[in-house]
């Protein structure tokens, strides 16, 4: 995501002692390794004011979704163990949002948002520093402001996790993940934090974050309905639907905007998950790539200098996937139907189960990154099962109906006025229309599904006891 909220200065430098804390996955010890969930070590790492909050998302534009905060916010950081794929033990960290003040959406017991953050491919991303990272500082907004404790994990790999890769789109492992982040939150909120969770648990994630926060409800409610109840679920822009993601972009096309990215996540991923979809990267990576490409992601160099060392395609597209200086063998596509990385897209494929818990799903159907069949395909085959949910299409106020006209209105039109500004700022024609491209899934979609997001928990909440 590219859009910022400049909101409170945080002070982790006392979590630098984590370092010395291990993590990922080591040889067994004398001792038995911590129960995943343990809290490892919590802090209040900062905070925001409701004024603070109110003039970075006016000065973002974006007051008008997000509504003026309703209250100051409390960044909390956990960093706790799990488990990687195999099972071993695992550190990771996650950012704990609470609201904060005297204000009746502020104390007590409150809601919880259980949110699954985008596709990142720096190491350091920490979702807890909401000053500078930009999907923290927007769930801040939306959420920890308006009376929401937001838990987020930052998933393994990522900040000062030990795993040396991340998980991504391994839908049960990921699962795992957000299940033991909200364990250690609520030990930590209990021992610290004046502001307590209540019972009602809603999920949300974007992109990367809403194939995890569907894959959460699915685990959540088959392995864990004793622990969690999932009151609702919000997952937006998400590619629910991965093979069939897969069969597109390898076979008939179009290759998605950031599959040069993407990939090499996902191909270490489900190697190191599964062990068998490449018996060396020659078999799948381009000579040029082999050598690094496994070991690629997540990064602490920037994208921008990985193009620059040779590391990546020289493609402002990322769409450069099997053309010349592409980064996949030909051969690669050629064993596709058939290989082991197809059948990982099948076993992380998000179709075929039957939430318990109502959904909202979001998108905008002209996203170039995560096509917006992913969430017609899960819409249509929850209602296989007579589960009917809505899809809202920023692109379309019917499609928003299940919220009111005034509502899908006024988020219809406002999307449309904001890729209309890109497209002007970028000067009209050919460029604005570029710009809107480039924005369009990182930038302008977000703030407008998670108004919905919002509104929909909202209503789930107002009609329960």
């Amino acid at each position: 995501m590219n859009s910022q909220f400049k909101l409170a200065s945080l002070t982790l430098a006392a979590v630098a002692m984590l370092s010395a804390c291990g993590g990922g996955s080591s040889p067994a010890s004398d001792d038995p390794p911590p129960a995943r969930g343990t809290l490892e070590l919590g802090l209040k790492a900062g905070a925001a004011t409701a004024a603070t909050i109110d003039a970075g998302t006016l000065a973002k534009g974006v007051q008008a979704l997000t509504g003026k905060a309703a209250c100051d916010v409390d960044v909390r950081y956990v960093y706790y163990w799990t488990r990687d794929p195999q099972g071993l033990p695992a550190t990771a960290s996650a950012a704990v949002l609470v609201p904060a003040g005297t204000g009746a959406a502020c104390t007590g017991n409150r809601p919880v948002v259980l949110y699954a953050h985008g596709t990142t491919t720096d190491q350091g991303y920490n979702i807890a520093q909401i000053d500078s990272n930009a999907e923290g500082s927007l769930v801040a907004a939306f959420y920890a402001a308006q009376g929401f404790i937001v838990v987020a994990p930052n998933y393994l790999g990522y900040d000062r996790s030990g795993a040396q890769y991340t998980t991504y789109l391994n839908a049960e492992q990921s699962a795992i993940e957000m299940v033991d982040a909200m364990r250690a939150a609520r030990t930590h909120l209990a021992a610290e934090s004046s502001v307590k969770p209540s019972a009602k648990l809603l999920l949300a994630g974007y992109s990367q974050g809403g194939h995890v926060a569907m894959a959460t409800q699915k685990v959540m409610e088959r392995d864990y309905a004793s622990e969690f109840t999932v009151t609702a679920a919000a997952p937006m822009s998400g590619p629910y639907n991965l093979v069939g993601f897969g069969d597109t972009i390898v076979t008939t096309g179009p290759v998605n905007a950031g599959a040069t990215l993407f990939l090499p996540l996902m191909l270490t991923s489900y190697q190191k998950a599964y062990g068998n979809i490449y018996s060396a990267p020659t078999d799948v990576y381009a000579s040029q790539f082999a050598a690094t490409a496994e070991t690629l992601f997540p990064s602490k160099q920037s994208v921008g200098e990985l193009i620059a060392a040779g590391k990546l395609p020289n493609d402002p597209t990322f769409t450069n996937l099997f053309g010349t200086g592409g980064l996949l063998n030909p051969a690669f596509k050629t064993a596709y139907p058939t290989s082991n990385f197809r059948k990982a897209l099948q076993t992380n494929t998000l179709l075929g189960w039957t939430p318990k818990a109502p959904v909202a799903l979001c998108g905008g159907s002209g996203d170039p990154t995560v096509f917006f069949t992913n969430t017609l395909q899960a819409q249509a085959d929850f209602a296989t099962r007579g589960k009917q949910y809505p899809a809202s299409n920023l692109e379309s106020s019917a499609s928003m109906a299940w919220a009111g006209q005034v509502t899908a209105a006024t988020i219809a039109g406002g999307f449309a006025q904001a890729k209309a500004a890109t497209s002007a700022a970028a000067g009209g024609g050919a460029a604005g229309a570029a710009a809107v491209q480039g924005a369009y899934h990182g930038t302008l979609v977000p703030p407008f599904c998670n108004a919905l997001a919002r509104g929909f928990f909202q209503s789930v909440l107002a009609a329960q006891p």
